[in-house]
Parts: C-alpha cells; structure tokens; sequence
C-alpha cells in the first residue's frame, strides 16, 4: 500500500539533527519494514513557537493554498491512507483532513496531543485545528500515557487508541563497551528554554561534586550554545565540547562513555535515553512523567530534590563502577525487549490493518 506521510513539525529531510527528526525517520523505516510504501506528502512546516497568530493564519493559507495539489496528487499516486506525526497545537496538521476527506481514506496521528487549555490564548487557532485533527483521526498511536489520558478523555466513539512505545530504527543492540574510568557524557541541542534548562542543572549538579572525580563531554549544538559554554566555564577542560555529532561519532560517544547525564526538563520522552540504553550506559535523569515511560525501571531521583538529588546519585554512579555496569546491562535488557524496531512495526500494522490497510 501507499502511504502519504506528514510530520508538520519538522520534515525528515530537515538539515537540523533532532530527536523529532530522529523518529520521523525511524516511523517511515517502520512503515517500510512493514511492507508499505511511504511517500512525503508535503513539507510544510506549519511551528509557530511564539504564540503569533498573524503568523499562524498566514501558515494555514499556505496549508489552503496547497490542497488542491495534493489532492490531486494523492488520487493519481494511490495514496491507501495518510499518517501524520506529531500534531499538536504548536504544529497542527493543517492539510491531512481535508485531503483523507476528499481521496475518502483513512486518517492515522502517531504522537498526536490534546490541549484544551490552549484553546484561548496566543495559540487558540492552531489548538482547534490540531483538536479538529484528532477528532477526525480513524486511529492515534500515542507514545506516551501521559498523552493518553486527554486523548481518551476526549476520543470520539470510532477512533483506535493505541500505545505505540517509542523505538529505535534498529533490530538489534549496538556492541555493548564498558570501561570503569570513563567520562560522563551528556547529549542535547543547545535551545533556550528547556534545553537549556537541563545544562544549568548538569551545571548546579557538578558544582556539587570534586573536580577531580569526574570528566563531562558534551554533544550538541544550537542557538544556545554561548550560554552553555558560560554555564561550564567553572569547570574548565572538565568539560569538553563535541559539537553536533553524525550517527557514527554519537554512537562512539556512547561506547566510550559511562553514564548518560540528562535532567530532561519537559521532554516529549526522549530519543537520547534510548540510544544511550541501546549502548549499555546507566542513566542519570530526573523522575519526570515521560522520561521514565523510556528509562529502565529503577529509581531516579525525584526533580523536588534538585540538583543534590542528582549529585548524591551521581556520586554513587562514580564510585561504584560495578553498579554501573550493572545498570547498564538492565538497561540494555530492557530497550531490547521493549524499544526496537520490530516491536513497532507490529504496532504500526495492527493500527493500519484495523482501518483496512494490509
């Protein structure tokens, strides 16, 4: 079958690395490995993150404008169905309702959010839109059950919820290394806002400790990245600067590594928790509601505590590299059982064969 696959926040194709392009990616392999045939349908990406609504009708005349197209296009390749990811009210799906009414085929979100509460205020035009999307979707996987519980508050009687658990774009573990003495490694993009919040944790959390009891390498990169290099300038050439890293150079980041440190202010889950499992490594993040549906189970200390919270465990993980490695085995155990490639796949086929798409 044919399918027309929409990521309104951010194209698979973008230049920028992202965890968000990392799963786009890894949807369109999953699909693929299902045996479907996977077609971008449009490369609009409709992100206001200000709250600017002149900006927000300007981008739905945009998604207006580029129907008729698409329409077109999608009767004359054979479009079987249309599956978007990541709608929410930030970056709706402007265009997939209107072209799945129009071809009649079913209509399928994959990390799809409510927000009524956004239904007044800056971003009140974009939140209906994205509401108008889940109502209309035949099926929503949602990643997270946080995410669950408005989506079935709110699910109208012939949609399919299910829980699609984030995943890897692999079928196997990555060779596992473990070395006492290796450094602590954090992975981000250098934004303002909760990115950023994360590195003046990691930062609070360091000051905690002696210097000579830790090495911190850092990858990422982004607008950021001034206020993160001040934020680590006490610590001098403990800290060392990778810069953004490709596939090959991240994976040798986390070979040589040996904990992954990272608060995860608001994160959606976080792609780099399951990398840094896949590889074997213990990590080090704060109990927050998504991030420990992808953490291995454990105890993770809880974000009331701050950054001595983290330091005390922190300080166990360095003194204790049999604890390490056994973390880290755990945690390998359980990205394998839970968090790969054909774990989705599965998922992915139940939903579309549920609205006839085989």
């Amino acid at each position: 079958m044919t399918l027309a696959f929409y990521a309104p926040m951010k194209p698979p194709d973008h230049p920028v690395p992202s965890g968000d392009r990392t799963m786009a990616r890894a949807l369109i392999q999953a699909l693929e490995t299902a045996g479907h045939t996977v077609t971008l349908a449009s490369e609009l990406r409709s992100r206001d993150g200000q709250g600017n609504a002149a900006r927000q009708g300007e981008i739905m005349a945009q998604a207006d404008a580029a129907l008729p197209a698409l329409i077109a296009r999608g009767d004359a390749e054979g479009w079987r169905a249309w599956v978007t990811y990541h709608n929410y009210y930030k970056a709706p799906d402007l265009i997939g309702g209107a072209v799945v009414q129009a071809l009649g085929i079913p209509y399928l979100l994959i990390e799809a959010t409510r927000a009524a509460k956004r239904l007044r205020g800056p971003w009140a035009h974009y939140a209906r839109a994205a509401e108008q999307a889940c109502d209309q979707a035949d099926v929503i996987f949602y990643l997270t059950t946080r995410d669950e519980v408005a989506l079935r508050r709110d699910a109208v009687s012939t949609q399919s919820l299910l829980h699609l658990r984030p995943f890897l774009n692999a079928t196997a573990l990555p060779a596992a290394t473990f070395a006492p003495d290796a450094p602590i490694l954090s992975v981000g993009m250098m934004r303002h806002g909760d990115k950023l919040a994360s590195f003046r944790i990691i930062a609070d959390t360091l000051a905690l400790l002696p210097h000579d009891r830790w090495q911190l390498e850092i990858a990422g990169d982004g607008p950021a990245r001034d206020a993160v290099m001040a934020l680590m300038a006490p610590f001098g050439a403990k800290v060392k600067f990778l810069g953004n890293l490709g596939a090959s150079d991240l994976t040798a980041a986390y070979a040589r590594a040996g904990l992954l440190f990272w608060p995860g202010v608001n994160e959606a889950f976080g792609l780099v928790y399951l990398e840094a499992q896949a590889a074997g490594l213990p990590i080090l993040a704060q109990n927050r509601p998504a991030v420990r549906e992808v953490l291995s189970p454990g105890s993770y200390p809880p974000v009331e505590a701050g950054a001595a919270g983290l330091a005390q465990d922190l300080a166990q993980l360095l003194g204790d590299p049999e604890a390490r490695r056994r973390e880290g085995q755990a945690a390998r155990d359980y990205i394998a059982e839970n968090h790969l490639l054909p774990a989705a796949v599965a998922t992915l086929s139940r939903g579309l064969a549920s609205v006839g798409v085989h």
